[in-house]
């Protein structure tokens, strides 16, 4: 795609986000958005720097109680709801095995009291970290960092003193289901495959199980990427609006990470500093300093230090590595994601190529789209900030949540429920994990080590 017809792309989808007084709205597709409900006037449920500001809170959070749950009185009646919803859990991906029903069973024959009241306050909570938090232990999630913060949203002992007050207990465990709408979809597909038909069903599960791991909510508005689906999505007040092509990073210490974090800004023609692997590693920085005629019309420049460090970075312009703009996403990763001048390798099937960051199809356009709607700009204003080939950093008025994520199974762009590929090998522990008996006291947060991605945008 020309860099013309993308920025009239942007032109369009500005005109949709402006509302229908522009002469562009009334070319935009059709199939982007309601024309009666254009993005600028639909509400905002929730505050999109809230949703990010709660991904990081639970950084430092403890692991999960073991199974905590207040003595609180259980009424036979409640307590054969409980068991209702027990028996019929598998219809969300999970196994009634786990919940120790033969247990409640024998307490609720027993008629009221402190058995009872245990017995059914353990299953209750079993049931509810289950949905809410997911049942695969972080041992089995690989290079998964994700904070999850449901369960300070939803703690299970006001859930259980609720459900009791109400006598809903089914709607007490289901109100912290995900309700993102590819979770329904998996339910129904789940639902619609017969038994024998043992492997797909599993593969069902394991991905029903990854949005457990999600939030319950992403919120109105947020990025997500799928890895193994190749694709990025822009979603406005709960509508896809927008999607990308991707380039991942390629299988082993190179493969993208799962992340939740926040974009800050969006950098319109980056500078990109190389790093040390490359400037001493590869001898570039001696040829740099070799080679003044050469580093000029390859956009670097070197500085060395009294102490012989030599520091490379490359200017903006057609040829830097990031090419015209990058997302500002701080994260412990160094993850994020970015243009590149190797455009064509967006019509490979195999897009895992990169050394870690997400590649963007037409990252001029989403950088522009994201400078309207985040931080006020007008579709000229931010054409001219890219067009200027100047570095020029654009701060968001509020943070924007970007979900780097790893589904094999799910509902693709053009939304049909496919299988895509597992690049990274990362189903088969969460599969075992499906099979081996249920972990109690997860903790949440991996003890899996943080691979910085030094970045190579070249490769």
């Amino acid at each position: 795609m020309s860099f013309a017809v993308s920025l009239r792309k942007v032109f369009l989808l500005s005109a949709v986000i402006a509302g229908p007084a522009t002469a562009f709205a009334q070319s935009a597709p059709a199939n982007l958005l309601p024309p009666e409900r254009s993005i600028a006037h639909q509400p905002v449920e929730a505050d999109a720097d809230a949703v990010a500001s709660e991904m990081t809170a639970v950084q430092d959070a403890s692991p999960l109680p073991a199974e905590a749950a207040p003595a609180l009185p259980w009424s036979l009646d409640n307590a054969g709801k409980l068991l209702a919803v027990a028996e019929a859990i598998g219809a969300e991906g999970l196994d009634p095995a786990d919940y120790n029903l033969p247990a409640l069973r024998a307490a609720i024959a027993g008629g009221t009291g402190p058995v009872l009241d245990q017995a059914a306050a353990r299953v209750f909570a079993w049931l509810v970290e289950d949905m809410r938090d997911g049942r695969t232990p972080m041992t089995h999630r690989k290079q998964w960092f994700v904070m999850d913060p449901d369960a300070d949203r939803y703690p299970t002992d006001k859930l259980m003193a609720d459900a009791l007050a109400s006598g809903d207990i089914a709607a007490a465990i289901q109100s912290v289901a995900p309700v993102h709408p590819d979770y329904a979809r998996l339910r129904d597909a789940l639902g619609a495959t017969p038994q024998s038909d043992g492997a797909k069903r599993k593969l069902i599960r394991a991905n029903m199980d990854r949005w457990r791991w999600l939030a319950r909510d992403l919120g109105p508005q947020y990025l997500m990427t799928n890895v193994p689906e190749y694709q990025l999505r822009l979603t406005v007040n709960h509508k896809i609006v927008k999607t990308y092509r991707t380039i991942v990073g390629k299988p082993g210490r190179q493969a993208t990470p799962q992340l939740a974090e926040s974009v800050e800004g969006v950098i319109f023609n980056p500078t990109w500093t190389v790093p040390q692997s490359i400037v001493k590693g590869e001898g570039l920085g001696a040829r740099v300093l070799g080679n003044p005629a050469w580093a000029k019309k390859a956009g670097y420049t070197a500085t060395k230090g009294a102490n012989g460090f030599v520091t490379v970075v490359q200017q903006p312009g057609p040829g830097n590595s990031l090419g015209f703009m990058k997302l500002d996403m701080p994260n412990r990763h160094a993850i994020f994601l970015h243009d590149t001048p190797n455009r064509n390798l967006f019509a490979a099937a195999n897009r895992a190529l990169s050394h870690g960051c997400v590649r963007t199809e037409r990252a001029s356009e989403l950088a522009i789209t994201l400078a309207i709607l985040q931080a006020g700009l007008t579709a000229d204003e931010g054409v001219a900030k890219l067009k200027s080939g100047k570095y020029t950093r654009v701060p968001f008025t509020k943070k924007m949540p970007v979900y780097i994520t790893y589904f094999t199974y799910g509902t693709d762009i053009d939304g049909k429920l496919r299988g895509f590929g597992d690049i990274y090998e990362r189903d088969a522990p969460v599969l075992a994990s499906l099979d081996a008996p249920r972990v109690a006291n997860r903790p949440r947060i991996t003890d899996e080590e943080v691979i910085e991605i030094l970045d190579d945008p070249r490769a």
